[in-house]
């Protein structure tokens, strides 16, 4: 980079929202610069529940736009990236002390038709004396409904976004941080530092937008030095990973006496993933773990519900993000509003700065839309939007066709195994024919660093998906963090940062 480069936008922040604007803005046709001072999807976007869901305790808060669209949401997403969403039933068993009955029926009506579900399987109502559902349950429980919603692998839909972006012209920068901006003739003049080699750099933008999720307020206010009566309530969402605790691959929803509810997800094959709290958090948004007393809160919840009781001893693993809330003055964190605000400001018709405030996951692709109609006076030869008609890097083929599509790679590749087809398949999918490259047998894909982790899919992680830590291979691009000891992670890291850097340059 120097200072004569000029982008139309800076996008600051590398989670799902700077992300899914890149790539709206790019494939409209307008240059496009992001830069993320970690790695992509490092910090919320890589700790959500990882649910393409309608929100169905929002519409007690009345929230029914919000609940509208992300149901409608849904379902362009399943078609866009079938590898790394898939439909998911969801078991809400009624707790004769809270909520009747009648009234999640009839939620649960208005959740299967606020959206104009086509897809998705409607509401049942269980007996849970007879339905698989029911054998993990305390015996309490006999009535209970079956819904649906949607999976999402979070951190993969980012570094997808990501792919699209710089495949459709956009530069992605990560460990780059912008160390400050100011508005000169008209235009942004930015100050670029790179976290890794600690050079500096500067560039120019027409705008910028600022998507940098729990700091979006130290952006605008320490970095842009603007003034703005905008900002964020930052609440911790914590989530506990325990040993499996069911053998069917339902989820479920408990409800909580505090007015909350849990989810207890299959997660990974052989886990359950339980979660999240709402805990306004104090502090830096990167220092954020699951308390001791967030871990007692989950496997309480969970164990008011299931025969066996789960305990803290049962959990192998913990995350926790800040959900970066827009600040509506809500009583409580479970109150504030999860729907996104969209803030612009300008010198005099240029140079605008879009602040992105707030948001869920579901909804990444509307708050991106959104965000590029915002600057769209700006920018006179903008494209009309596109996205909701064009799949994710790897995911053109149908909805149910993950299964087929990983017979036709066993084929392709009899060498590997069934459990690296599958799982090559859910985080790449056609694209894991680029993975295995020209393989012909096992020692063809390189080192194994552990479970099923090939030296092969290191390299094109390195090389086409931005990675290069091993953390940023075990538990973003993938969660083998949950698989490898700490002895194969070393050797990861050691590999990439020697071997693997040295045939990147080389490749490059």
């Amino acid at each position: 980079m120097n200072t004569q480069t000029v982008y139309d936008i800076l996008v600051i922040g590398g989670g799902i929202n700077g992300c899914g604007i890149a790539r709206d803005a790019a494939g409209r046709g307008l240059s496009v610069l992001l830069c993320e001072k970690d790695d992509l999807a490092q910090a919320t976007s890589s700790a959500s529940t990882k649910l393409f869901h309608g929100g169905l305790r929002y519409l007690e808060y009345y929230e029914f736009r919000l609940v509208r669209e992300a149901l409608i949401e849904r379902e362009i997403l399943l078609k866009a990236m079938p590898h790394i969403s898939w439909p998911m039933r969801f078991v809400l068993p009624h707790h004769s002390g809270l909520r009747p009955s009648w009234l999640l029926r009839l939620g649960l009506f208005l959740y299967d038709h606020l959206g104009g579900r086509k897809i998705l399987p409607p509401t049942e109502t269980l007996n849970l004396r007879t339905h698989v559902a029911g054998k993990p349950l305390k015996n309490l429980y006999v009535k209970g409904f079956e819904y649906s919603d949607c999976w999402v692998e979070d951190s993969r839909l980012v570094v997808l976004n990501a792919r699209d972006a710089e495949a459709r012209g956009a530069t992605i920068k990560t460990r780059t941080r912008v160390e400050g901006a100011r508005r000169t003739d008209g235009l942004w003049s930015i100050d670029l530092k790179d976290t890794w080699s600690q050079e500096t750099s500067q560039v120019q933008a027409k705008a910028i937008i600022n998507c940098g999720g729990p700091w979006v307020s130290e952006i605008l206010h320490d970095r842009i030095h603007e003034q703005s009566k905008d900002g964020v309530r930052l609440v911790r969402g914590s989530h506990i990973v325990t040993k499996k605790l069911f053998d069917h691959d339902k989820s479920y929803i408990f409800q909580q006496s505090d007015g909350r509810i849990i989810f207890a997800i299959p997660y990974e094959d052989d886990f359950t993933l339980i979660g999240t709290t709402d805990v306004d958090h104090i502090g830096d948004p990167k220092d954020a773990i699951c308390t001791p007393e967030e871990t007692e809160y989950l496997t309480q919840a969970a164990s008011e519900y299931f025969e066996k009781p789960v305990t803290p001893a049962d959990v192998v693993w913990t995350f926790s993000g800040v959900r970066p809330l827009y600040d509506d003055n809500a009583s409580s964190a479970t109150e504030a509003t999860r729907d996104y605000v969209l803030k612009i400001r300008d010198e005099k018709g240029h140079a605008p700065l879009l602040n992105v405030f707030g948001g869920k996951i579901t909804t990444y692709r509307k708050l991106a839309e959104a965000a590029v109609a915002e600057i769209k006076g700006y920018f006179p030869t903008l494209g009309k939007s596109w996205t909701a008609s064009q799949s994710l890097p790897g995911g053109d083929f149908p909805v149910d066709g993950a299964a087929r599509l990983a017979l036709d790679l066993g084929v392709a590749y009899p060498f590997a195994s069934d459990r690296l087809l599958v799982r090559l398949v859910k985080a790449y999918g056609k694209d894991a024919y680029q993975v295995l490259g020209d393989a012909k047998s096992e020692d063809d894909l390189g080192h194994l660093f552990g479970w099923d982790l090939y030296q092969r899919e290191v390299q094109w992680l390195m090389d086409h998906e931005y990675a290069r830590t091993a953390d940023d291979i075990i538990w973003r691009r993938s969660k083998l963090g949950l698989r490898l000891t700490q002895e194969e992670v070393a050797s990861l890291e050691h590999w990439m940062q020697t071997e693997g850097l040295t045939q990147r340059a080389l490749a490059s």
